[in-house]
């Protein structure tokens, strides 16, 4: 199982704000059987022994994650809004990243539903939360845990949906395609009527395309901020889609809890 290092941070904000020698963040690639439904497997790890804890920030983004940690282990559904992990002393999670989409045939509900509360392990792997906590967090190793998981994750594959690989290819298009900004652009693109796509979105991804457009121009936009690379508000805007400036502090604040000029002091301070 190998080990990824994509770049940029993919959704974790100011990534190594808490120090680079202090927290980790490392994905590595599913099985060939299990690649149609899993994005990737993910650990992080962090030591502030002795320190003040830390909040993390993780940016909202449409796949349903298995999270591992004491007491809180679940499948959790698409958030909408930023997530904030507290970090303090030591400590490890460990997760699976689903494809988006690549859910709903777990469970056979849609997506949307996962929204009102995280989902029982039980529900889909032939462990508990308490078993995978024993079997996972204990170990050194995080391919270990990864083979572990995936092992547990292979006895429970559904079959494959076609569906899945449309939304796929929809979302990916999004993500890299900076130019679409409308539902309707992507009914053209995919010869999809929109009420079509939208059931499609609600029922498999659990969020809605128009949101998807969003959280992908701001994560872009975020993570430009993090590398440095972006010139000012009103450029970075254009080059995101944004027709004015101020349409995109108002989104990127609704997203990510801050204005991009206070995201960006927040990140040089630390």
């Amino acid at each position: 199982m190998n080990m990824q290092h994509p770049k940029p941070s993919m959704g974790v904000l100011q990534l190594h704000a808490a120090g680079k020698d202090k927290f980790q963040l490392r994905r590595y690639a599913p099985s060939e059987r299990a690649a149609f439904f899993v994005k990737h497997y993910w650990v992080v790890r962090w030591d502030l022994s002795g320190e003040e804890p830390y909040m993390q920030q993780v940016i909202p983004n449409p796949c349903v994650n298995l999270v591992v940690q004491p007491m809180r282990t679940a499948f959790y559904g698409p958030a909408k809004q930023v997530f904030t992990y507290p970090l303090q002393g030591s400590g490890c999670v460990f997760g699976i990243k689903f494809k988006p989409g690549a859910f709903y045939p777990f469970i056979g509900q849609p997506i949307s539903e996962l929204g009102s509360g995280p989902l029982p392990v039980e529900a889909v792997l032939p462990v508990s939360a308490q078993e995978l906590e024993r079997l996972l967090l204990p170990l050194e190793s995080d391919e270990e845990m990864a083979a572990i998981a995936d092992g547990l994750l292979v006895k429970a594959l559904p079959e494959p949906d076609d569906h899945i690989l449309t939304l796929q290819a929809i979302i990916d298009r999004i993500a890299g395609d900076r130019d679409i900004t409308q539902v309707d652009q992507l009914c053209d693109l995919f010869q999809l009527h929109k009420r079509k796509l939208q059931r499609l979105f609600e029922q498999y991804v659990g969020v809605s395309p128009k949101w998807v457009i969003r959280l992908y121009r701001l994560q872009n936009a975020a993570e430009r901020i993090d590398l440095a690379v972006h010139a000012d508000w009103l450029t970075l805007a254009a080059e995101l889609g944004y027709h004015d400036q101020s349409h995109f502090i108002k989104d990127f604040k609704a997203f990510v809890g801050q204005t991009p000029e206070e995201y960006a002091a927040a990140f040089t301070r630390n």
